[in-house]
């Protein structure tokens, strides 16, 4: 039977909040933080390495988020989209990891339920995603021969047309129910209290 694979878990907290016009990552959530929640659903997947990329109101968030025990990495190109937070983790993901998931830090709808199936569900498929009821969406997992084409990638949406160019050889992981929010918009965020309220 082969080992286990070496798991890496990157969650991105970088972003500007633009549209939002105050840091996301700060927003309240539950006990904590929008942001320490979801750095608290990744401890709780148990990885073998587990990053957190910041950029946008870092020192606000290394102030109020807690961040001990796990890789931090600045990435202060936040502004030219999620890809550039990909390439700045990428540097210091672990010799030995054989698979990277992908963690949205203003997705708190997902748990580590959902990680554990999205991994025990990709086999050695070289990228995965999971398929909610109407459609794709995070998490991802890309196995190490997919990190040269990470590296390349530009702007927001560059990990979408990853997975678009990469078409059948996507392997999509059935996960029960909507996919989880995501916030960029004062709406978004009333959404997810709204969503956890009545959870």
């Amino acid at each position: 039977m082969p080992p286990d694979p070496f798991a890496c878990g990157l969650v991105l907290g970088a972003g500007g909040s633009k549209r939002l016009g105050r840091p996301k990552q700060l927003l309240p959530y539950g006990d904590g933080t929008l942001l320490g929640h979801v750095v608290g659903v990744a401890r709780a997947c148990a990885f073998d390495q587990l990053i957190v990329a910041i950029g946008g109101a870092a020192d606000e968030v290394r102030a109020q988020v807690d961040l001990r025990g796990e890789e931090v990495v600045v990435n202060d190109a936040y502004g030219e989209g999620c890809s550039s937070s990909i390439a700045a983790a990428l540097e210091v993901v672990d010799e030995r990891c054989d698979v990277l998931v992908l963690m949205l830090g203003d997705q708190p709808g997902v748990t580590a339920g959902t990680v554990h199936a999205l991994l025990a569900g990709r086999g050695d498929a070289r990228l995965a995603a999971c398929a909610y009821d109407y459609g794709r969406g995070h998490p991802f997992a890309f196995a190490r021969s997919a990190f040269a084409d990470l590296r390349t990638l530009h702007g927001d949406k560059g990990v979408w047309k990853l997975m678009d160019r990469a078409g059948a050889d996507v392997a999509d992981i059935r996960i029960a129910g909507p996919i989880p929010l995501d916030v960029d918009t004062p709406e978004d965020y009333e959404a997810v209290l709204a969503q956890r309220t009545a959870a």
